[in-house]
């Protein structure tokens, strides 16, 4: 039977004093007086260090100003092998969530140079452990996030964008598809559920809508005065909501919003028997008869 291999005792020292301080603990006090490697010598520690890094049983991160060691949990089998620096920036990246990080939050989190972040995203990059995304409100600014994780739509900007850009045409065609089912749906009223499922059981989204979707879509008829909601009571005698076409509709357009005299390029030179008058305005006189 092959002996079993021994642990060294400067990476046991370490792995103990990080398990011993779950937030985490620093340079300094590893090194301090009455630390577990007061009196290991630098390169030892060194060695240690990254044994443990690259082992995935501890993991580097920045506090403030401060680099912390910390106890990792068990290490996937993707990341084993990956430098101290690389683990560092995948766990920035890891830490930044759906919303993703650029590289300057990385460099100033890890004090890693440029040149040596996007050599570490090229590493992370091919082994699929991250991946790149665009901020629809800065295109030109490349974030990162976790391969598995899907971006937020604060980034995305969610289903109404196509290639960074606010797809008005679609928009429009759901509202009018909400409004349709709404204006067709007698008793009971259409209700945010009703309309969600019709619009993803037919295919009109490139992806699958979720509530908060269309309800923003509703939100917008709302505000247009074209319909409105009605409280009621589901089969469980929960309150939802639900819509029908407004009984008092805003009109495209009325006396007061249409008055030419707002919009008239010479209104300055326009007064009463002048050349320029109400009494020789044509638009005025349409307006009047409105």
């Amino acid at each position: 039977m092959a002996p079993k291999a021994q642990t060294d005792p400067v990476e046991e020292a370490i792995l103990q004093s990080c398990l011993q301080h779950a937030e985490g603990i620093g340079n300094d006090v590893l090194t301090g007086p009455g630390g577990p490697l007061g009196d290991v010598e630098l390169s030892a520690r060194v060695s240690a260090l990254n044994n443990l890094l690259r082992s995935g049983k501890v993991a580097l991160f920045k506090q403030g100003a401060h680099l912390l060691y910390k106890a990792a949990q068990t290490q996937d089998s993707k990341t084993k092998g990956l430098t101290a620096e690389e683990m560092l920036i995948y766990q920035v990246i890891k830490q930044a969530g759906n919303l993703g990080v650029w590289t300057r939050d990385m460099k100033m989190r890890t004090n890693l140079s440029q040149p040596q972040i996007s050599k570490i995203l090229k590493v992370l990059e091919g082994r699929n452990l991250i991946k790149s995304i665009k901020n629809v409100n800065n295109p030109s600014k490349k974030l990162f996030i976790c391969s598995e994780l899907e971006p937020s739509t604060e980034v995305t900007g969610g289903a109404w964008y196509t290639d960074q850009q606010l797809d008005r045409e679609f928009i429009d065609v759901l509202r009018e598809t909400c409004y349709k089912l709404i204006e067709r749906s007698e008793s009971p009223h259409a209700s945010l559920a009703d309309i969600a499922d019709f619009i993803n059981s037919k295919g009109l989204a490139r992806v699958e809508l979720k509530e908060d979707d269309i309800q923003t879509l509703l939100n917008t008829l709302i505000a247009d005065g074209r319909i409105e909601p009605l409280e009621d009571t589901d089969s469980s005698g929960e309150a939802i909501d639900r819509y029908r076409p407004a009984v008092l509709q805003v009109p495209a357009t009325t006396a007061l919003t249409s008055i030419p005299c707002g919009v008239c390029p010479v209104f300055d030179e326009c007064q009463e028997g002048a050349k320029i008058s109400p009494d020789t305005c044509k638009y005025y006189q349409t307006w009047l008869d409105f």
